[in-house]
């Protein structure tokens, strides 16, 4: 007799939520969760957490009407109101969908019309918002809202209410939860819009948990990052960006004590990590950016926390300031198709012992290395893999379990996205021999310049680098010769507004970068703009579509002027 091609399925076998609660219900019931409300920071368990979702999920169920596979939208912040449905939602048979509440109304009302949400959890900060958008969303049914006191009946017309008088008057602490598929479809999520419109993508239970435990089992096997039960972990990565990075899930995993700040303000951000003694968070740099030159971080003491950064590139310069004030500071990588952690920048045990604080911030500030289950590779324009050399750039190519199968009702991107049978990111980087890769650009920020490529991203790191400069981004300027040439937006700091010059940041280049052989001359940027502040993303990036169309024919325009 063979063995079956196929091993039979039998009950337990499908890999879901319920796992990490369960475990952090029976491991854990006492550990610490901190959050912050418009009353102040209040404070309670994994055990009253978990009885709080059950009667969120049977709340939903029995009054909202809420089913398998509904999409229930929530418009909040880093809430613990936030934290009980990404787990009570998903584990009913639903589907959360966190809004991107920095995206234009216009983009709000397509997504949620474009998801079908039925119900809305709105914290009481975004009911204007709500107000403008819900009457274009066709699909919605209810409202829910969090961190108020008072709730008026109804809000853009529909039935309104009072979560914690929704969960009490409707819920069951008792509440049995559902056998749910681990391919069923347990988040959403929406790109944000760069390009066009927003794209969406969604993940099953299966892939957000497998995600969560293969974070975990990197953060831990590095031997370098505090990530374990007797961590304190901030969230400050906006519980609308691809599930915070799945930071709430696999903390839940491991155990630890979280802290939910609510709205994200600098001085209550650096009071938390000193008051809980904050132990990992995770960002963008911007963020960490606003919490170092805040006039009053000195006051703070930030020494042995460890800060994933990421979403954008981190420059060395911030980098430094950071290890200053004794942050442990390393990259991390992904997307909102990849729900969204691919790769991290840890340092192996070996390596911190044989080399150098330079070399090791070098290998912190790449892209990093992919965590397990993660097979990436970068490509060249032929689809096959570059050599692992530091140098040849491609894009990086991926296969992951938990990599959205499709954009949501969009085949078209779906098929430029997945291609060979990998999902093309669109990202440049370069690969090196230990596996590890630093992301040279986004395909459409490269700056093509007499048929080769420049990075505006390593342009950037060395610009930053410069003690006049607070902020830089380079983008690619049309050039009649040469199709494009790099362009500098720089923010001064204070006092150098009149130092920083096309002239003096061609100087410094040249001085620190070309000469010791890190840049190529012709990378130099052609033109220096003085800038007071670059414009962002609704999730924090700069905006270099925006810079592009407004400074893209800024060198025409001169040459132009010139040859007149």
């Amino acid at each position: 007799m063979s063995l079956p091609e196929r091993v039979p399925r039998r009950p337990g076998y499908d890999v879901t939520l319920h796992y990490i609660y369960r475990r952090a219900v029976e491991l854990f019931p006492e550990r610490e969760i901190v959050y912050r409300t418009s009353k102040g920071i209040e404070r309670y368990t994994y055990a009253k957490a978990a009885e709080r979702m059950a009667m969120l999920a049977s709340a939903l169920e029995k009054e909202a009407g809420v089913g398998k596979l509904d999409r229930v939208a929530t418009l909040d912040w880093n809430t613990h109101w936030h934290y009980e449905a990404y787990f009570a939602v998903p584990m009913m048979g639903a589907v959360i969908h966190p809004v991107n509440v920095r995206l234009a109304p216009a983009e709000i009302a397509y997504v949620m019309s474009h998801a079908e949400d039925k119900v809305v959890i709105v914290h009481k900060d975004f009911i204007p918002l709500l107000e403008a958008v819900a009457p274009k969303v066709k699909s919605l049914e209810k409202v829910i809202v969090v961190d108020t006191d008072e709730v008026p009946s109804k809000i853009a017309g529909l039935p309104a209410y009072h979560y914690e008088d929704f969960i009490k008057e409707h819920g069951d602490p008792k509440y049995e939860w559902p056998e749910v598929s681990e391919d069923q479809p347990a988040g959403m999520g929406y790109t944000s819009g760069t390009t066009g419109l927003p794209k969406g993508t969604y993940h099953s239970h299966k892939a957000i948990v497998l995600h969560a435990m293969a974070t975990a089992l990197h953060l831990a096997a590095s031997g370098t990052v505090p990530f374990n039960s007797k961590a304190t972990i901030l969230h400050i990565v906006p519980m609308f960006h691809v599930y915070s990075w799945g930071i709430p899930y696999s903390a839940t995993l491991i155990g630890a004590k979280q802290v939910y700040p609510n709205r994200l303000l600098t001085k209550v951000l650096l009071e938390l990590i000193e008051k809980e003694k904050v132990t990992f968070t995770a960002a963008v740099p911007t963020v960490l950016y606003m919490l170092l030159t805040d006039p009053e971080s000195e006051k703070y003491d930030l020494s042995g926390l460890t800060w994933i950064n990421g979403g954008a590139p981190t420059p060395k310069a911030l980098a430094l300031l950071a290890k200053k004030r004794g942050i442990n500071l390393m990259v991390g990588y992904g997307l909102t198709e990849t729900a969204p952690v691919l790769t991290l920048a840890t340092p192996w045990p070996w390596q911190e012992e044989k080399l150098s604080e330079e070399e090791l911030m070098e290998i912190k500030l790449r892209t990093g290395y992919p965590i397990p289950l993660v097979d990436l590779r970068v490509v060249g324009p032929d689809g096959k893999p570059v050599p692992k050399d530091g140098k040849t750039m491609g894009e990086i190519a991926v296969r992951a379990p938990w990599v959205t199968p499709e954009y949501y009702k969009n085949p078209e991107k779906t098929e430029a996205a997945w291609r060979d049978g990998w999902f093309h990111t669109g990202d440049i980087a370069v690969w090196f021999p230990d596996g590890s890769v630093l992301i040279q650009d986004r395909d459409k920020d490269v700056i093509k310049s007499g048929g080769e490529w420049i990075s505006s991203v390593r342009l950037e790191d060395a610009i930053s680098q410069h003690p006049g400069v607070a902020m830089v981004a380079v983008i690619a300027a049309k050039h009649p010769k040469w199709g494009e040439r790099p362009v500098a937006l720089i923010v001064p700091k204070p006092g150098w507004e009149s130092k920083i010059t096309t002239e003096e940041i061609r100087n410094f280049l040249m001085e620190r970068f070309v000469k010791p052989g890190q840049i190529p001359k012709w990378w130099l940027p052609d033109k220096v703009v003085l800038v007071e502040d670059l414009p962002k993303t609704s999730v924090g990036k700069i905006n270099k579509r925006a810079l592009r169309e407004k400074y893209s024919d800024i060198l025409l325009k001169e040459l132009g002027e010139g040859a007149s």
